[in-house]
């Protein structure tokens, strides 16, 4: 299966929150210190789990985010460039303005995290400079991110 690997982080995601007894980066947050690598939504990972992208309906998706993203490696705008972004740690390019949100997420851009991540970026990641309202369709998303991973 493509995504054999999402089914072991949700077997782990579900076993850190049963363990978790509601401490830990819930109370962080609630005392304003920034929480270290949020968990996907287990939901996004089932639902990123049974889609195959299409890479060039990615492509031609990615017109919406070339405002503040180009795919040409070493090239930036507002956002960073996307060459490279699948397994690339969050807010690592130098000399690119990232939110402290960003910086501090602890998020590697698994196909997971980016999933979840495109869905809604300011409500995954609060604090994200990305005005970008979020790519709510499950298949475009698995479309876009199938497009990154060409990129690379």
């Amino acid at each position: 299966m493509r995504h054999t690997g999402v089914w072991v982080t949700i077997a782990a995601t579900l076993a850190l929150a049963a363990c978790s007894g509601g401490d830990g980066d819930e109370d962080a947050t609630a005392k304003g210190k920034a929480s270290t690598a949020a968990p996907a939504p287990v939901a996004a990972l089932v639902a990123f789990s049974s889609l195959t992208g299409d890479a060039a309906s990615g492509e031609r998706l990615f017109v919406r985010c070339q405002a503040c993203h180009v795919v040409e490696a070493g090239v930036n705008r507002v956002g960073p460039s996307l060459h490279g972004v699948v397994g690339r740690p969050a807010g690592s390019i130098p000399k690119v303005r990232y939110s402290s949100a960003m910086k501090t997420s602890g998020i590697v851009w698994s196909e997971e995290a980016i999933f979840a991540y495109l869905e809604n970026p300011r409500k995954s990641m609060p604090g994200t400079f990305m005005s970008y309202a979020g790519l709510r369709d499950p298949q475009e998303r698995a479309d876009v991110i199938a497009y990154l991973k060409t990129l690379s």
